[in-house]
């Protein structure tokens, strides 16, 4: 009789994209929640890892070092069988095109465009309640907008997650979730727990 292959129980390694932005408050979310962070800044450590955490920061800078370290290239092939999700900057660099900005390149990897800094620049940063669909059913939930893009279109097999009014603030698309809004600032977990317990 043929032996049959033991399921790995190792638990997921858990890469943030290192290159510019605030991974690592994701980085303690993810511990917080028992899991190993790995920082990815090129592609030999892209294959360390079981999914990507894209972060807030600023996407022209973002796009220029994923360029350099050949990531931009990577990140699609890695979507094609891991999950990844993206808050703020990774929403805009993993969507389809920006507002405004036709000539600029994105991954493309969401059916989505967005408008950057449609909620106002820095000073205009601001807290707020929303709704989020997570396992348990639909809740509140605290987001924390920082020169936060807008979801201007969604194409139709993009799930709306969650919403700040009539706003698409949350969305999912197969294997990849991404969010307008900085979930590792509000200091509530569940996004990162969504993600990584029923995603990864």
């Amino acid at each position: 009789m043929p032996a049959v292959a033991a399921r790995s129980s190792r638990p997921a390694t858990v890469g943030l994209l290192a290159l510019q932005g605030d991974f690592d408050m994701h980085r303690q979310v993810v511990q917080n929640l028992g899991r190993t962070a790995y920082e990815v800044r090129t592609v030999h450590d892209l294959a360390h890892v079981d999914c990507l955490i894209m972060p807030g920061g600023e996407s022209t800078t973002m796009r220029k070092l994923m360029r350099l370290g050949g990531l931009f290239g990577a990140i699609p092939q890695f979507a094609k069988s891991h999950p990844i999700m993206a808050t703020c900057a990774g929403l805009i660099l993993l969507s389809r095109g920006i507002e405004g900005a036709p000539l600029e390149e994105t991954l493309g990897l969401i059916d989505c465009t967005v408008s950057r800094n449609a909620y106002g620049r820095q000073y205009h940063s601001f807290r707020q309640s929303g709704r989020v669909r997570l396992p348990e059913g639909e809740t509140e939930f605290e987001m924390v907008f920082i020169r936060a893009p807008q979801i201007v279109r969604i194409g139709g097999s993009v799930e709306i997650h969650g919403s700040l009014g009539d706003e698409p603030t949350l969305i999912r698309q197969g294997n990849i979730l991404a969010m307008t809004f900085h979930p590792e600032l509000s200091g509530d977990g569940r996004i990162h727990e969504f993600f990584l317990s029923q995603m990864v």
